[in-house]
């Protein structure tokens, strides 16, 4: 009788035809401390969506045979990017509102837009943000929005990894925390797996603190992240100070959202004197999302990431919706983050490319709460994973990998797209959904959408 395959050094097991192998290339991986450790000449084998085996100079007989190879040469192998706060459906209004502070961005123009929304905006713009992310090597997103089941249902179809939550106010009545909770139930575990879920009360000053104290209790019953704006900038700080003597973050734990896990999306406002300590003393997983690009466009801070990382809360790369935004670009992010720290901090030290890549993987996975799943590319990690090419004039030559990809390389040297071990991208051609399909029905909707001439909006902006 032949004997079974022996397991490898992780307990996986190693030989055997593969699902995909991934052969030539360097590959981006982590050592025991978490340090990131390039991999030269790697191959990356893949077996029912999960990393098999992560080794260096397999050639010939040592490399498995597979159902799907991919020469590697020429490519970094990393793990894929993690949005980790976007509104995919704002896709649609890139663009609309530019050049305004917040108030009037809000009030005068997207509040009155979103009052237009129709779940088939919503579906065809989430499916065009996919497209987005898929090209720039985006393999998981966090999404907070409205009409959440066609985001899940364009997540499935892009074959993405998606963390979801259903916004709400509480001018909805209990209707509106009801209803992202039963979309949370769901679409729990949907697409085989890819889909996780969560609550997404909008923000402290939408959210009332009953309704926020209600959401802390059931994301506790249910076991859900809680994801949610807060302490956007200092304005808003500022003001809750005035209206209820707490921070938003105080306000938070006031309600016992912080025994829960947490994702705050922003986080520029922070007071570091009073907030930093009551996010220490959290019971429960926080984190922040940080989109420094629309920071700059409106002026504000920027997230306080020495701080927050001395204190132990990950901050996770994000982009926020492309109205604010522009861009679902997260490559840019990680490079802005790099930047924007140095300057803020005024110390060239901080922050490294190496720590930029942190942010940009373990961290970021981290963040939306599948730090135990994705984010590294070792064994028993889902095989989600770009490849990026590093042969072109400006990335040439390479004297520090780090810095290559952090400071030369952009999202468009994002060659492959893997999530799950299944192709998404190869080669920069999309194989999941079909871009101009998409891009014409939704402008043929475009002029209903951004009509405000009813004077309507779906909420009010005070900061």
């Amino acid at each position: 009788m032949t004997p079974p395959p022996a397991p490898g050094p992780t307990g996986l097991i190693t030989h055997g035809p593969a699902d995909l192998v991934v052969t030539g290339c360097t590959a981006l991986t982590h050592d025991a401390r978490g340090e990131i450790v390039f991999v030269d000449d790697a191959t990356v084998v893949v077996r029912d969506g999960v990393i098999a085996s992560v080794t260096a100079g397999g050639t010939g007989d040592h490399i498995p045979a597979a159902a799907e190879r991919i020469d590697g040469r020429g490519t970094v192998a990393l793990p894929g990017l993690v949005n980790c706060h976007t509104h995919t459906p704002m896709v649609a209004l890139r663009g609309l509102a530019e050049d305004l502070p917040a108030h009037a961005w809000f009030n005068d123009w997207i509040w009155p837009v979103e009052s237009n929304l129709t779940g088939r905006v919503v579906g065809l713009g989430a499916r065009l943000a996919c497209a987005e992310m898929i090209r720039g090597g985006v393999t998981t997103f966090a999404d907070h929005y409205f009409a959440m089941d066609e985001v899940a249902a364009a997540a499935r179809q892009s074959g993405l990894r998606a963390v979801l939550g259903q916004a709400y106010f509480s001018s909805q009545g209990p209707e509106g925390r009801a209803a992202s909770l039963d979309f949370a139930l769901r679409q729990r575990g949907a697409a085989d797996g890819r889909i996780t879920t969560c609550l997404a009360p909008h923000a402290p000053y939408t959210v009332d603190g009953a309704d926020l104290a209600a959401t802390a209790e059931l994301a506790m019953e249910h076991g859900l992240l809680v994801h949610i704006h807060a302490a956007e900038n200092r304005e808003q700080t500022d003001n809750s100070l005035a209206r209820h003597g707490r921070t938003p973050i105080e306000i938070l734990e006031r309600a016992g959202l912080l025994d829960t896990d947490v994702l705050l999306a922003h986080a520029t406002g922070l007071d570091t004197d009073r907030d930093l300590p009551v996010l220490r003393r959290a019971r429960g997983r926080v984190a922040v999302a940080s989109a420094p690009r629309g920071y700059l466009k409106f002026g504000w801070d920027t997230t306080p990431v020495r701080a927050l990382r001395e204190a132990g809360v990950p901050v996770g790369l994000a982009t926020d919706g492309a109205a604010s935004n522009n861009t679902l670009d997260v490559w840019e992010s990680m490079t802005l983050t790099a930047l924007v720290q140095k300057y803020v901090e005024r110390d060239p030290t901080w922050l490294t490319a190496r720590q930029a890549l942190d942010h940009a993987t373990l961290q970021s996975a981290r963040a939306v709460g599948l730090g135990d799943e994705i984010g590294s590319l070792a064994p028993g990690r889902r095989a989600d994973l770009v490849l990026v090419d590093v042969t072109g004039p400006h990335t040439q030559p390479v004297h520090d990998l780090a810095a290559t990809l952090v400071h030369s390389a952009r999202s468009a040297d994002v060659r492959t797209t893997i999530v799950a071990g299944r192709v998404l991208m190869r080669d920069r051609r999309l194989l999941t959904l079909d871009v101009p399909d998409i891009v014409g029905e939704l402008s043929e909707l475009l002029p209903e959408l951004t009509d405000r001439s009813h004077g309507g909006r779906i909420q009010e902006y005070e900061g």
